[in-house]
């Protein structure tokens, strides 16, 4: 690798920050930035969901996929319109993983602490459907020390499709969700500060993700090598399971996850979307 000059270092400086998780499931979304037609337009910071809205919030980025929930505790935030992580049914990615059979007999869950939405769509399942609330522990992905310490283990991302599950239950969270609601579900959007930069307001998130949806066999390459799954596999998750826009089901799943968050008290104001002036969309 060159040395970078000077000049160089000064201009990535002045590039709008943008943070998001490198996990499988936002690979399309951020496939422009890192080898696409918008390599040079932001600086790309790699972090976990939750470090992501930690990022946001500390203002040290411009914008960020960022755990949906957040949205409704980070204050002054804008969403891009139509850009998600989300399905319509089964994730695959998001899995709650227990030796016990039965969600009635939980009583104490693991929650990977890379997970925020996840960690609380949890949360509302007991709350809201099964009927009791367990206790809840803070862990990094690590299946088999959850598991020594706790009926069930929340794990997302790719831990949450390549950690062994042998022997296990296992209920897939956007499943869960629609069986109990018929809906869909949202996890993450791209999200902004109203008071964002100008060259923020500049980035085309949904150009950005036709892009990378466009160039899925590359992704495929790439993540085949690291995450050591087939590319059938690959591609089935990012073209079946995973959604990269909003249809009406999981817009008004998105609304009712928002509703039920606020009835069991895991977020302290119920706040109406505010959709971002972003490279024209929205206005």
């Amino acid at each position: 690798m060159g040395v970078k000059t000077i000049a160089s270092l000064n201009f990535e400086q002045r590039l709008p920050r943008v943070a998001a998780s490198t996990y499988l499931n936002s690979a399309p979304l951020i496939w422009s930035f890192l080898h696409g037609s918008r390599r040079n337009q932001v600086r790309l910071v790699d972090a976990v969901p939750a470090r992501c809205a930690d990022l946001l919030a500390q203002r040290e980025v411009e914008a960020a996929l960022v755990p949906v929930i957040e949205y409704q505790r980070i204050p002054e935030l804008a969403v891009v319109p139509d850009v998600c992580v989300g399905s319509t049914g089964r994730v695959r990615s998001v899995v709650l993983v227990s030796r016990r059979n039965n969600l009635k007999e939980i009583r104490s869950v693991a929650l990977d602490e890379s997970s925020r939405t996840s960690a609380t769509l949890v949360k509302i399942i007991f709350a809201e459907f099964v009927g009791h609330l367990p206790t809840w522990t803070s862990y990094s992905p690590d299946l088999p020390r959850m598991l020594s310490e706790n009926d069930a283990a929340l794990i997302i991302g790719d831990p949450g499709m390549t950690s062994s599950r042998e022997g296990m239950r296992v209920w897939d969270m956007a499943s869960l969700w629609n069986d109990f609601t018929g809906l869909g579900f949202v996890f993450a959007m791209w999200m902004t500060r109203l008071d964002l930069s100008a060259q923020a307001r500049n980035i085309d998130f949904a150009a950005a993700r036709d892009e990378g949806l466009d160039r899925m066999e590359e992704i495929i390459t790439t993540y085949e090598r690291s995450l050591g799954l087939s590319p059938s596999d690959i591609r089935t998750y990012l073209t079946e399971n995973i959604s990269f826009r909003i249809n009406e089901s999981m817009g008004r799943g998105l609304q009712l996850y928002f509703e039920l968050a606020r009835k069991h008290n895991f977020i302290d104001e119920l706040k109406p979307l505010k959709v971002g002036f972003i490279a024209g969309i929205g206005k």
